[in-house]
């Protein structure tokens, strides 16, 4: 129900206004974080190299190892011969050296080091081939139809692809459900070895532009300057994503034009009914009634549409037993000023309630007889 609410709000958001806008990269997409509306797209499945942008698939990876429990930020990590010869971005492991999760996930996220990277994956599946079947089995029950990793750092390799549409959906995935990420994430300057190696992330977003919570850069010579930034104001956290910019430069300012319209445009409303949502009668049940509830509580609005809004409640007047937790009860009806439909939100079933047996049926005359006698 919850994805059918956000479809429904993507669907009206998307034939608004929001496609007068452009960038010069060919590929770009500004999702909002909570709903997964997309509000800008250009080229979001030309399937295109992402360089380091690769790289929030490994950290979902590892932090899902994290919480999961079978990786601790305290483990040490021991560098092996492969992940010490990866090159381009790194901070120089050497065979046999020892580092712990923490400080490789702040090399990763900071500095986008490709020797970490694969460290951490050796780490979570016991080397980089296994790990890579992993983020593709992960890419695909994400719903990532464009993308094929072939390596976890990003480095050229044949038919390692992806798009701007897939990497918003990791990097949402990234940081809606492990937001300790973050930590990592919004550091611009740090060390490591005891401050004998400095860091400065390579996300000038982090320290120029105001919200920035993220995310990962990535380059090379064929992917050309790719982005995957994330910032939060007010409550709510876009996704600009930025693929095959002509500069490094370039991509910043794409990704802040992304934002700021994204900031300037749309806010997130908590919808509310204006009176508690009264139980619905429930036939041949356990109980007398079920207790209805919204599917979803938030919706992304554009501003101007955000002001003045009503709100029409049709419940079912009754329903039979089996009620199964999630079943469809009514709508939320939401307009705007002008009469303007804004968005049909499901109502449904906070709870269970079973079909009552003969025996309880039975039971339940017998114990009504009594109180009647």
């Amino acid at each position: 129900m919850k994805k059918i609410a956000a479809i429904f709000c993507a669907v009206l958001l998307l034939t608004t206004g929001a496609q007068a806008l452009d960038v010069p990269s060919p590929s770009a997409l500004l999702m909002e974080k909570e709903t997964g509306t997309v509000l800008f797209a250009k080229g979001e499945h030309e399937k295109l190299e992402p360089a380091s942008v690769t790289k929030v698939m490994t950290l979902l990876l590892v932090m899902e190892a994290i919480d999961g429990g079978s990786l601790h930020y305290d483990d040490m990590v021991t560098a092996s011969a492969h992940a010490c010869s990866m090159g381009g971005s790194q901070i120089w492991l050497k065979e046999g050296e020892q580092m712990s999760v923490d400080d490789m996930l702040k090399a990763v996220c900071v500095v986008s080091a490709n020797d970490c990277a694969v460290a951490l994956a050796e780490q979570v599946a016991g080397s980089e081939e296994a790990f890579v079947e992993k983020m593709n089995r992960r890419a695909e029950e994400l719903g990532m139809n464009d993308t094929t990793f072939k390596n976890a750092t990003g480095l050229p390799a044949e038919g390692h692809l992806t798009s701007s549409y897939d990497i918003a959906v990791m990097s949402r995935e990234l940081i809606g459900h492990h937001p300790d990420i973050r930590k990592y994430t919004t550091i611009w300057m740090d060390t490591l070895r005891d401050g004998t190696s400095s860091l400065v992330n390579t996300n000038k977003l982090v320290r120029f532009y105001q919200g920035c919570t993220g995310l990962k850069t990535g380059s090379t010579d064929s992917a050309r300057y790719c982005l995957s930034a994330t910032a939060e104001r007010d409550g709510m956290e876009l996704i600009a994503v930025i693929m095959k910019g002509t500069t490094s430069a370039q991509r910043f300012e794409d990704a802040k034009t992304l934002l700021n319209y994204g900031f300037s445009t749309y806010a997130l409303t908590k919808v509310i009914p204006d009176k508690p949502l009264a139980p619905v009668p429930v036939e041949l049940g356990t109980q007398a009634t079920a207790q209805p509830v919204l599917s979803e509580k938030t919706l992304l609005l554009e501003k101007t549409k955000a002001a003045k809004l009503t709100k029409t409640v049709s419940l079912a007047p009754r329903v039979k037993a089996p009620v199964k937790k999630g079943d469809a009860l009514g709508t939320l009806t939401v307009t705007g000023a002008g009469g303007e439909k804004i968005a049909e939100i499901p109502i449904v079933s906070g709870e269970s309630v079973p079909r009552i047996t003969w025996s309880q049926m039975t039971l339940r005359l017998l114990r009504s007889a009594l109180l009647a006698g």
